[in-house]
């Protein structure tokens, strides 16, 4: 049978195979596609948001070109094309429900040529589509045989990684984009229909002293290549990506420049208040090594993770006596639950309770990133309890 190429996606919600169509149709919004800024879709801000974000919006910037580029050609160990990455992209931004994120990978979508309408390339579509859904929704259900299916679809080890870097991208994307335009009072926009990711089982987090390992072939440093080792390097005093290296460094690219947009939101130390947005975001994922991560980190805070633990009832409970902590949980509940739904109303909270609005954007934004991460750990390894001696 002749396989076809077509052009054109008309819709947020693309179809997983191409069909005959009389002619090109357009995107809703075309104009989204040619935005100056690919990362915040020219929101406009003042001057002051402006200077005050630019160190974390840029490094977040920077990834674009290799994530998500204009061209890209295929290869043997690099087989996702500009349409694969784009419209993973767009099912993640859907996921998310932030609609200037969905106008715009539509838009950028609708151009690029879709696959041929044979089974197998059907098949991997979907497997992609849905894939990228899961984990953007429901990320404890990526496990080994989801991996597996990948693989089995064709996509390389190298593959996999970069898929999954660009779901964690666009996720945190759309956190940022909520974020900023929530700080001057605009009303929140979402789409109707859009579900709010459900908490992780409380039953995920009675391991003791849980160790996250990964479910890929690791890249072989003695035969890494240049850029490979420079990003390995530059990433080696993040913590958050120690275990991760050798696989993330598959991609070099993504590896340096999420190393480097987790420098840009640090600081020059870890603040109780930065483990707190951490663990709430691991906690409603359900990456059980970030979150005990986290725990460590506010063990001078008596029942806090272990309140957290037991799921939203038992942190409520906590909170009650800790107003300060309460409105940073309940904003960061909010942002990653449901990106769209995010607004100005979160915010309150966290200026009554002495925060500056640039600080708690920031902080809100380091936990969004705490959720990339969460979602590279669950996409792409697993998590075991060391045996007892």
């Amino acid at each position: 049978m002749e396989q076809r190429r077509l052009t054109g996606k008309s819709h947020w919600y693309h179809e997983t195979q191409s069909s005959l169509c009389p002619a090109d149709p357009l995107p809703l919004v075309p104009e989204a596609a040619k935005v100056e800024d690919r990362f915040l879709l020219d929101l406009p801000l003042d001057d002051v948001n402006i200077a005050a974000h630019a160190p974390w919006c840029d490094a977040a910037r920077a990834l674009i070109p290799s994530l998500l580029p204009d061209k890209h050609d295929v290869t043997r160990l690099h087989t996702l094309s500009v349409y694969d990455r784009l419209s993973t992209a767009l099912t993640v931004a859907q996921v998310c429900g932030v609609q200037r994120l969905c106008n715009h990978y539509a838009a950028r979508l609708a151009p690029e040529p879709g696959p041929d309408s044979s089974r197998e390339s059907n098949r991997r579509l979907t497997l992609l589509t849905q894939t990228a859904r899961q984990l953007a929704s429901s990320p404890t259900l990526i496990d080994s045989e989801a991996r597996t299916q990948l693989e089995d679809a064709g996509l390389s080890v190298q593959d996999i990684v970069t898929f999954t870097q660009i779901i964690g991208f666009v996720g945190f994307q759309a956190r940022a984009v909520a974020l900023l335009q929530a700080q001057p009072g605009q009303p929140a926009r979402w789409l109707p229909g859009i579900d709010m990711q459900q908490d992780a089982p409380a039953s995920l987090f009675t391991a003791h002293a849980p160790r996250w390992q990964p479910d890929l072939p690791t890249l072989e440093m003695g035969w890494a290549s240049a850029e490979q080792q420079a990003a390995y390097n530059a990433a080696l005093d993040e913590p958050l990506l120690q275990p991760l290296l050798s696989l993330l460094a598959h991609d070099a690219c993504a590896l340096q420049g999420l190393a480097a947009l987790l420098a840009s939101l640090r600081g020059q130390e870890v603040t109780p208040d930065a483990a707190l947005v951490a663990l709430v975001s691991a906690r409603i994922n359900g990456s059980v090594s970030c979150f005990d991560g986290a725990a460590l980190r506010l063990r001078d805070e008596p029942g806090l993770a272990d309140a957290a633990r037991n799921g939203e009832r038992a942190l409520l409970a906590w909170s009650h006596n800790h107003p300060r902590a309460r409105a940073i949980i309940q904003a960061m509940q909010m942002l990653t639950r449901a990106p769209a739904r995010f607004g100005h109303a979160q915010l309150e909270p966290l200026t009554d309770a002495g925060f500056d609005a640039q600080t708690a954007l920031r902080l809100l934004a380091w936990g969004s990133v705490c959720g990339w991460v969460n979602r590279l750990r669950l996409g792409l390894g697993v998590t075991t309890q060391p045996a007892a001696v």
